[in-house]
């Protein structure tokens, strides 16, 4: 049996991964798939590959690219999640911000630097004609964080994934004032290189699964409310999610890699384009 340790965020995105070990599918070819959640994302994750706590992450297209071309010694393998992330912008909901415009300079709540959130503040800021230098960060580490930043007053707004935030503006603890999708394919996954290189045949082997079973998903009966009762959402958003969310079983094309790094650029979250080869397998 080989051990593969895998890490992603514990979101909906991410069920057809724990259908697949909980059905002993990847057992059932000699591997012991070690599922970690990581409730902070993609800035963790990075931190995982690069220590060899993680050989596998499933995690933010942008956020491992901007890490690889850092140094992490890891390339993307495929894309997951070929649809745009939505990403809500909350404040708390007793706060006195109305519009999305009310936001310029204030402080933005982030998991950490490096992460999805603090990325895409920086995508919003720049699609507002903010001065993205006068953005201020307030680091978080998770959603339960970003509560206690903004009903406390330390930050003013905090971006995450639209419809896992949903409960928390139904429970009238955030107040959603704007959508902001990612301009590309939302997750990826990415794999350590020493992985790559000792054990090809495995990782092919894990992607044939969750191929399969990502192809299929949207069929399988009842999955909105199973998706629902385990994410604690309503069936009504959770159908509204699936028909928005697209899984891919392809690795992502070279045009759709040098625009994104085209956009990472401009932003200044890359100084520079790495090679092609640097980033995917």
């Amino acid at each position: 049996m080989k051990t593969i340790k895998i890490a992603g965020v514990p979101e909906h995105f991410n069920l057809p991964w724990h259908m697949c070990i909980e059905d002993g599918e990847f057992e059932a070819v000699g591997i012991d798939l070690q599922w970690t959640d990581v409730p902070e994302g993609t800035g963790k994750m990075c931190q995982m590959l690069r220590d060899g706590e993680t050989d596998i992450a499933v995690i933010l297209t942008e956020g491992i690219i901007k890490d690889i071309a850092a140094g992490n010694p890891s390339k993307i393998v495929q894309v997951y999640v070929q649809s745009p992330l939505i990403w809500g912008i909350h404040v708390a909901a007793n706060s006195n911000y109305k519009t999305l415009s009310d936001l310029e300079n204030k402080k933005v709540a982030i998991s950490r630097m490096g992460s999805g959130s603090h990325l895409m503040s920086i995508v919003n800021a720049q699609n507002q004609n903010w001065n993205t230098e006068n953005l201020q960060f307030e680091i978080v580490n998770t959603i339960d964080g970003a509560v206690k930043s903004l009903t406390s007053g330390k930050a003013d707004y905090f971006m995450w994934e639209r419809f896992m935030t949903q409960p928390l503006v139904d429970q009238g603890i955030f107040r959603r004032i704007a959508d902001c999708p990612t301009p590309w394919p939302c997750f990826v996954i990415a794999v350590r290189n020493e992985v790559l290189e000792e054990n090809p045949r495995v990782i092919e082997q894990i992607l044939d699964i969750i191929n399969t079973t990502t192809e299929e998903f949207k069929m399988i009966p009842s999955i909105d409310r199973t998706l629902a009762s385990k994410y604690n959402q309503k069936v009504e958003a959770i159908q509204e999610w699936l028909q928005l969310t697209r899984w891919s079983q392809k690795q992502m094309n070279t045009t759709t890699l040098n625009t994104i790094m085209e956009q990472l650029l401009k932003l200044q979250i890359i100084d520079k384009k790495p090679p092609k080869e640097t980033i995917l397998k």
